[in-house]
């Protein structure tokens, strides 16, 4: 079943020429995402209910036409059918203007975290049906892309100790703060054009409060690849691709 939404563009949300940011896009995306679990019991205000809490693995969004300040988006969401071995699901986005014009898509990928057993557990039945989930996606693969990785990534003079309000309700760095990051890597003649329409981001080690991180950065086929690091470069915490 899809569940919808409305929003209205900000100023926190916008940035150079009144445009809708991609940080700020997918903060509506997460938005809809965690009203939707909680309209069926699997929300924030859940967590102790069911011991447990969705976690958020990847990021795929595409902008068609970007939105600007004041502009009124209905944003539509659902959760696809569990994929064996139903360690993870899929939740795509479709995002409509006032005139019901489609300007941007978006897929996320999500696991379920287990609270007592302190690991992510399969997903069941029960949570299926609860979800009615809908066998459309928005992309034309089912199952996200892989990002390429480089040897060549360079160091960015860029390096970051986690703040206590880069902190979410799971204690770990918030996962827009990564892609955030990831623009201050950026070339600063890449920074200051127009926000690209693609982004690609793939969480895999949690970022927490005190730690220190380094950016890497790779251009090549058109795609700006950061990768965010441990200070020593040994943990990879995430990579985010640009295009």
């Amino acid at each position: 079943m899809k569940f919808e939404r409305t929003y209205k563009v900000g100023v926190r949300d916008i940035g150079l020429n009144n445009y809708l940011t991609n940080v700020g896009l997918l903060g509506f995306l997460e938005d809809v995402a965690c009203t939707h679990s909680s309209t069926l019991g699997y929300g924030i205000n859940n967590i102790n209910r069911v011991n447990g809490v969705w976690i958020l693995m990847d990021w795929k969004l595409h902008v068609i036409e970007r939105p600007k300040y004041e502009d009124e988006l209905t944003i539509k969401t659902w959760a696809r059918p569990f994929l064996k071995p139903r360690f993870y699901t899929y939740r795509d986005f479709q995002v409509f203007d006032k005139n019901n014009k489609l300007v941007a898509i978006a897929s996320s990928k999500w696991v379920f975290f287990d609270m007592l057993k302190n690991k992510i557990t399969k997903l069941d039945e029960d949570m299926l049906s609860i979800y009615s989930p809908v066998s459309e996606s928005v992309f034309e693969e089912d199952e996200m892309e892989k990002i390429t990785s480089f040897n060549n990534l360079q160091k960015s003079d860029f390096t970051y100790t986690v703040r206590r309000s880069d902190i979410d309700i799971n204690m770990h760095m918030h996962n827009l703060n990564y892609l955030s990051l990831a623009y201050e890597a950026l070339p600063e003649c890449v920074y200051m054009k127009p926000e690209m329409p693609n982004i690609r981001i793939t969480y895999k080690h949690q970022i927490k409060l005190g730690d220190t991180v380094k950016c890497y950065y790779n251009y090549a086929n058109g795609n700006h690849t950061v990768e965010i690091r441990s200070i020593d470069g040994k943990t990879l915490h995430a990579t985010i691709q640009i295009s």
